[in-house]
């Protein structure tokens, strides 16, 4: 079934460093690649012409650059916290975890925006209860239904065209709903369904397991919300299961790595200097503190979801753009510029 095929982007990243240059130089399009590695254009659409010079660029065999099966793959948002941190995985099941006024129901609406730009048809199975925003979540969805039978009749009617993104509240999670949900699902053999779990009431935030086993674990940080910082995903204890193993490339993981090996430090240091004053800091943990400042600042994003309201028009970030701007400021590339000067914006220098 051409639906679960899928390219093998780490193997193809790793024998190809250069990618877009390598394939334009073989009279391939970049965008062509682009959409190809990031499950745009599903590798079942492509031309044969094509997948012959990615795997004669990165000297394999078809058989080695195109996974079969349905195996992991992630889910490319344009939010760049998200993208490098606790990166969404196909088919998986995302959590999102927060104490009231961090913006979780904002980052749901803003998935459903992305997520059907990416093809996908987004349904919001609403729950009982009535809180603020939850209307923005049933306006940016493609369907709103209220009970289990009526989502599943819309995907099983879907008839394997397209992925779906379903939004929930943890409450089908307690109910068992979401589970007898998937059992018919599976038995119909529809295509992954991704589901994005969260507690409107808030109930379950203390909870070491609120929602089950997850793929990807979004946590929300008050205290970024109260700064203004948005969205306020924690850079440091989100995480994905797309981070394990051999899944993601070499390149991702590294710098993941380094950017929340310094966000962590960033925030003992901040801690110290919220009591005793920058004096007690050393020269060394003022540079970390500083760099700390600029990626909190970078992370943060306007989104399509709240453009009414900011006047600030949403940014798209390719992930290889999130990646190559991370490692620059990293590197100590433009420490010149100010934290405040990061704020909200895309890509560094406006490129």
């Amino acid at each position: 079934m051409y639906d679960d095929l899928q390219l093998n982007v780490p193997l193809l990243r790793r024998r190809v460093p250069n990618l877009t240059t390598a394939a334009r130089t073989a009279g391939l399009r970049p965008a062509t690649v682009s959409n190809l590695c990031t499950g745009k254009t599903p590798v079942g659409k492509a031309e044969v012409k094509t997948l012959v010079i990615l795997a004669s660029l990165a000297g394999c065999s078809l058989d080695e650059l195109i996974i079969r099966g349905g195996g992991t793959a992630m889910i490319e948002t344009g939010i760049k916290v998200v993208d490098l941190f606790a990166p969404i995985v196909r088919g998986g099941t995302v959590g999102l975890v927060g104490r009231q006024g961090s913006g979780q129901l904002v980052m749901l609406t803003e998935l459903c925006y992305r997520l059907k730009r990416r093809g996908y048809v987004t349904i919001f199975w609403k729950p009982e209860n009535e809180v603020q925003g939850i209307q923005h979540v049933q306006n940016a969805a493609d369907y709103t239904f209220t009970e289990m039978d009526a989502v599943y009749r819309q995907i099983a009617a879907l008839n394997n065209e397209c992925d779906v993104f379903l939004c929930a509240d943890r409450t089908v999670v307690v109910s068992g709903e979401l589970f007898s949900l998937r059992e018919r699902l599976e038995q119909l053999g529809v295509r992954p369904v991704t589901t994005a779990l969260v507690d409107i009431l808030f109930e379950a935030v203390d909870e070491e397991v609120p929602y089950g086993p997850l793929e990807t674990y979004l946590k929300f940080d008050l205290e970024l919300s109260t700064r203004g910082l948005y969205p306020a995903v924690d850079p440091v204890f989100s995480t994905s299961t797309m981070m394990e193993g051999a899944l993601l490339e070499a390149t991702h993981l590294a710098i993941q790595q380094r950017a929340r090996k310094v966000l962590r430090r960033y925030r003992e240091i901040r801690a110290l200097v919220a009591i005793r004053g920058e004096k007690v800091v050393t020269e060394t943990e003022t540079q970390v503190y500083r760099l700390g400042e600029r990626l909190e600042a970078f992370l943060t994003q306007p989104f399509f979801a709240t453009e009414r309201f900011t006047q600030i028009t949403g940014e798209w970030v390719s992930l290889q753009h999130t990646l190559d701007d991370i490692r620059r400021l990293l590197d100590g590339i433009n420490e010149e510029v100010e934290a405040k000067k990061l704020l909200f914006i895309g890509r560094l220098n406006g490129e």
